[in-house]
């Protein structure tokens, strides 16, 4: 194993002393010294109260520099982060601080409206993230402290504080536990997910083969940092190689993603699928499909020139500074990637889960194809289970040093999911070919049973129904033996176009008959049901499918 994570960190700030780290987007920015600093004051206050090496410290916040500082000092005291998602309710958030046994909770101000002390009495204390500040301190000491946290530092440090002082934790081994991140699939419930040291060490290593990222560049923070990927990706790694770190601390709407893209100019971009899918479908997709332009593109010279023109737009409006755009989280629409690959943009999709910290495949736009989410990434094994990989979807089997050490106080559910050979089994249904590359079929859990015991993979059909007319998300399911789309429709576009509600509803059925030509008899869509409101999803992006069985 390479170096950990703990060792990376310290001499990232070392050596990007007088280097911008995090900013706010359109706030403040705090330099490496300026993170060290803040660091070293956390790390005070812990010492104050009595927290050692091993105890848990929950965060649930929006992603800010303030959140990422007290990750790292709590990762660098050799304490055990317990990042939750500021999307889950108050009673998943009471009950992961519990479940967690932590000691101190770092909370958002919004969330902590939310939240009610009384249901968590265990922690010694909840800290505002926003400055440090306390909600509650059930400890004289903790209250000490952050009373008198300036005082503090100046006598731990009385003439000044530099990077030579700096000295963080070091008394890990790859199998201690680094991390717990609960899980927030789309099953309805939510698991610790024990990650060691040498599970984040590996990711940090795959990274440095697979992005060719140094100090000084950029890279904006888009998805939640309490899911791995996000963590991994779009945090720590930059800030182990001295990257400028820029937070979208308000909801990462298509808008608000664009305007940073453009100002930051970053690097390389890490999105999930929804993201990149609803600005091609209503900017891209929309001036291809028009009457000329159709006439157009049929005539090869001229179709390479519209298509080039096409691929410069997309890139100037991801900033036009990066390497590649590194898709994952959740299945990509086919649609969109075949005019990705048409346009030879630069994206990738990769895989990975919470319980791999989260990668598991992986490869360099260059190389990869089209359909698939790459090859096992270094260090790992993947293999198929099936009696034929390349043609008959089996689960998806994981082995290597990003796996998990288990469940958090489940060892039921960590001896279902990890075999005695070590091997993870992930949930999800794929194939392999011949070079390796993986191509996913869906979740075993989605898989539905046709009349006479066919597979039938909702995700394959529900990919096929968000191409057609005026669909925005659908999700296909069993009902009373029979297939059901349940659909939300596009309707600012129809809108737009003059179309009333009713049309829109006309247009549902005819899409149903117009996809049940493609499919076959097992696979065929009986009926229709709009739904009004977006489906609820996880902070992936993907369908609670749960909620609509």
């Amino acid at each position: 194993m390479g170096k950990d994570i703990i060792f990376r960190i310290e001499d990232s700030i070392k050596k990007n002393w007088d280097r911008d780290a995090l900013t706010d987007y359109k706030g403040s920015t705090l330099q490496y010294k300026d993170v060290a600093r803040r660091i070293e004051k956390l790390h005070i206050m812990f010492s104050e109260v009595g927290i050692e090496p091993g105890d848990k410290i929950s965060l649930c916040g929006r992603n800010s520099s303030n959140w990422g500082v007290a990750f790292l000092a709590t990762l660098t005291y050799g304490a055990v982060p317990v990042p939750i998602l500021h999307e889950f309710k108050a009673d998943n958030i009471h009950n992961i601080i519990n479940h967690s046994d932590s000691k101190l909770a770092f909370v958002g101000d919004s969330i902590w409206e939310n939240l009610n002390e009384e249901e968590i009495p265990n922690v010694l204390g909840v800290i505002q993230i926003e400055d440090y500040n306390l909600f509650i301190s059930r400890d004289e000491k903790l209250t000490y402290a952050r009373e008198n946290l300036n005082k503090l530092f100046g006598k731990k440090f009385p003439k000044r504080f530099d990077k030579s002082m700096i000295s963080y934790y070091h008394d890990n081994k790859p199998d201690d536990l680094a991390i717990i991140n609960y899980t927030s699939g789309s099953t309805g419930f939510s698991k610790g997910v024990m990650i060691p040291y040498r599970a984040v060490t590996n990711n940090m290593e795959f990274a440095d083969r697979a992005l060719n990222l140094k100090a000084g560049m950029t890279i904006i923070s888009m998805l939640p940092m309490a899911h791995m990927y996000g963590m991994a990706f779009e945090f720590l790694y930059e800030l182990t190689v001295g990257m400028h770190i820029y937070f979208l601390t308000r909801i990462p709407s298509p808008k608000i993603i664009f305007q940073a893209l453009n100002d930051v100019k970053p690097s390389v971009v890490v999105a999930v699928p929804l993201i990149i899918e609803k600005i091609i479908k209503k900017n891209v997709i929309p001036k291809l499909e028009t009457p000329s332009m159709k006439l157009l593109l049929k005539v090869p010279l001229v179709n390479e020139a519209i298509l080039a023109k096409v691929r410069e737009t997309m890139i100037s409006s991801f900033g036009g500074n990066f390497y590649e755009v590194i898709v994952g989280g959740a299945a990509f629409n086919q649609e969109v990637e075949t005019l990705l690959h048409q346009l030879k943009f630069p994206y990738t999709v990769g895989y990975g889960a919470t319980e791999c910290a989260p990668i598991i495949c992986y490869e360099d736009w260059k190389k990869f194809v089209p359909g698939s989410c790459g090859k096992a990434a270094y260090g790992m094994e993947v293999r198929i289970n099936s009696e034929d990989p390349a043609n008959i979807a089996g689960e998806i089997l994981v082995k290597g040093p990003n796996v998990m050490l288990g469940y958090y106080k489940n060892e039921e559910a960590t001896a279902e999911t990890i075999d005695a050979d070590g091997w993870y089994h992930t949930g999800d249904l794929g194939v392999m070919d011949a070079e390796g590359n993986v191509f996913i079929k869906g979740r075993s859990k989605n898989m539905l049973l046709g009349p006479s015991g066919q597979n039938i993979y909702p995700e394959e059909i529900e990919d096929q129904l968000n191409s057609l007319p005026y669909v925005a998300e659908s999700l296909v399911i069993h009902r009373d033996g029979k297939l059901v789309a349940l659909i939300h429709p596009d309707y600012d576009t129809a809108f737009k176009e003059g179309k009333s509600v009713q049309d829109v509803a006309a247009q549902m059925d005819e899409n149903r008959l117009e996809l049940n030509k493609n499919l076959p008899a097992y696979c065929q869509i009986a009926s229709v049901q709009i739904q009004s409101e977006e489906f609820e999803k996880t902070p992936k992006k993907s369908i609670k499918r749960y909620l609509y069985q």
